[in-house]
């Protein structure tokens, strides 16, 4: 690799830990091709990535950035997993994980904030923003089943009771 092609892996390493909602950091030794294929293939059904990079390469691309902190855990064989969305690429990595001990999760870093590997797994857990978006959406439409019903209620109580005298009046 020349100099020109490390200067533009930097600045695209750059650009995804800048632009990143979560990147995790994990040591990958003894996969087999097919399980990064597969790494990769769920991520990016996720809307993530995966990248293996130089770590040295890497460690210059953090300089600066919000989650310089995480450059300690860029040592040996070690893939980046990111995404925009802040849980996507933790729910992956963690998913991926328990499926395949070869790959151990060894942190990584969301905004300016470091990552533990407990600090990934609690990312993980967290409710992607696509559910949010859901709960919220349901929230605001539980509002507006609750009037509809308060408003219908009245009226067939009305028309229970009518009923009700009716068939009373016809039995006398």
């Amino acid at each position: 690799m020349d100099r020109a092609q490390k200067e533009k892996v930097v600045e695209e390493l750059g650009q995804i830990f800048e632009s990143s909602g979560v990147v995790v950091v994990a040591h990958y030794a003894g996969l087999t091709v097919a399980d990064m294929q597969d790494l990769r293939a769920r991520a990016r059904d996720a809307g993530g990535a995966v990248r293996v990079a130089k770590n040295r390469l890497a460690k210059i691309a953090l300089e600066g950035k919000p989650c310089e902190s995480m450059g300690d855990l860029l040592s040996g064989m070690t893939v980046l997993t990111y995404s925009e969305d802040p849980v996507a690429a933790a729910k992956v990595a963690e998913d991926f994980a328990k499926t395949n001990k070869k790959f151990e999760i060894l942190g990584g870093a969301m905004g300016e904030n470091a990552l533990d590997r407990a600090g990934v797994e609690a990312v993980s857990k967290m409710p992607s923003r696509d559910e949010l978006i859901a709960q919220i959406a349901g929230m605001l439409g539980a509002p507006a089943s609750s009037i509809a019903g308060a408003i219908g209620a009245p009226a067939s109580n009305i028309a229970s009771i009518l009923s009700t005298i009716e068939e009373k009046a016809e039995a006398a």
